[in-house]
């Protein structure tokens, strides 16, 4: 039999045991609710859904080459006058 150097009962360390499984079976219940939290990206994203919705739409614009469609069309139309008549490829323009 061992010999009892902390002047422990075995049932206070049975005890004693107990009550650390205890808590760290409470201690891990904590944690995996503060995982599934951390790692709900869904709730995020909802609370956030107007900036992500904007920066989706402003990435969109940009992939898709809105901003030079954009430049180019607002450059020609100060370029080109205004369009008299037009007939199948061809247009009549006014020059200013």
């Amino acid at each position: 039999m061992a010999t009892n150097t902390n002047n422990r009962t075995p049932e206070q360390v049975r005890r004693e045991i107990e009550t650390e499984r205890d808590q760290l079976a409470a201690s891990v219940d904590h944690l995996r609710a503060e995982i599934g939290e951390a790692t709900d990206i869904g709730a995020k994203v909802r609370s956030k859904l107007p900036v992500v919705t904007a920066g989706a739409l402003g990435v969109g614009f940009f992939l898709a080459g809105g901003v030079g469609a954009t430049i180019g069309l607002l450059a020609r139309r100060g370029r080109e006058g205004r369009r008299k008549a037009r007939v199948g490829r061809f247009s009549f323009v006014e020059r200013r």
